[in-house]
């Protein structure tokens, strides 16, 4: 079986490690990552969905933050504050920093992000197929208004600076409307078995790779059955902001909510925690094929469970 899933950094990286547990011997998944979040600090390009998603996979993840590197120091960060080099905002290890330097100085050689991608992945075999969303330059920006005046800032100042806490205005993905889908993107997407929304921020990490022209239309029209699993629970995001930003673009914070964002374009099922059992109803009567089952990421085997609930409700939704 061929899955296909598209993923942003923290919940999108647990959910494939429990979807490698649920996954029969021989089965493919293409991950297609957000690279929206992507950010240029101290000259090198960071890649903070796709390297969640990597270290994750490959053993290598802080396991209690969800992102960065187990076993890190800090050396070369507290020397560039004291050269008065920033943003001290934004921690970067220096284990991390090794990867970034290799990815920088693979692209100043000219190889494209999905290139530097696949080598990286030599290295740590996350047994996936990662890759990027496009190899050109998109980052998501968030207006704001805050005692500075309305202005926009990188989705990474919003959430790691401001900790999210002014209302964000509009989610802008700037860059996506030129970009082009990655080499092997659409080809994965028209080959898949099964097409997988993990629960991944719907509007900055799954609607940025939603954003790049080509793919939308891709996962739309493919022949795959196309599952999703909700990130809200009871009403709230499990973690990150999803409530913040599912405001700016006028959706409530509800499981029903997000399924209907997305459509029945989009989507042929989608699975919403227990504790969201009665709106099923009103994801039915959107054109979408729901079920209750219990979704918190507690550890690795409750996780597979989620993705086994969810390929089965691939193969109900096939079957039909």
């Amino acid at each position: 079986m061929r899955i296909v899933a598209l993923a942003g950094g923290i919940g999108g990286a647990r959910f494939l490690r429990g979807l490698k547990e649920a996954v029969a011997p021989g089965d493919e998944i293409t991950v297609i990552g957000n690279t929206g979040d992507d950010i240029h600090l101290y000259g090198l390009k960071v890649c903070p969905d796709l390297d969640t998603v990597m270290y994750t996979l490959g053993g290598g993840i802080h396991e209690e933050q969800g992102w960065g590197r187990t076993d890190e120091t800090w050396s070369i960060k507290a020397e560039m504050k004291e050269y008065g080099i920033g943003p001290e905002w934004f921690g970067l290890g220096d284990r991390d920093f090794a990867t970034h330097l290799v990815r920088s100085q693979m692209l100043s050689a000219g190889y494209a992000l999905s290139q530097v991608t696949e080598a990286l992945c030599v290295r740590w075999q996350p047994g996936v197929r990662l890759l990027p969303m496009s190899d050109d330059r998109v980052e998501t920006h968030v207006r704001i208004t805050d005692e500075e005046g309305t202005r926009a800032v990188h989705f990474q100042e919003y959430w790691v600076r401001l900790h999210a806490a002014v209302d964000a205005e509009a989610i802008i993905p700037v860059g996506a409307q030129a970009a082009k889908p990655a080499p092997g993107v659409l080809e994965a997407i028209a080959a898949a078995d099964v097409i997988l929304f993990p629960p991944s921020n719907p509007v900055v990490s799954i609607g940025t790779i939603l954003a790049v022209p080509g793919i939308r239309e891709a996962v739309a029209a493919a022949k795959a059955p196309k599952v999703g699993l909700s990130p809200i629970i009871g009403g709230a995001p499990v973690r990150g902001m999803a409530d913040k930003v599912l405001a700016a673009v006028g959706v409530a914070a509800t499981a029903d909510a997000v399924a209907l964002h997305y459509g029945a374009e989009l989507l042929d099922g989608w699975l919403v925690d227990t504790a969201d059992a009665a709106v099923t109803a009103a994801v039915e009567a959107g054109g979408i094929r729901c079920r209750a089952v219990p979704l918190l990421m507690t550890d690795v085997a409750a996780t597979a469970g989620m993705a086994r609930a969810a390929l089965e409700l691939a193969e109900e939704v096939r079957a039909s």
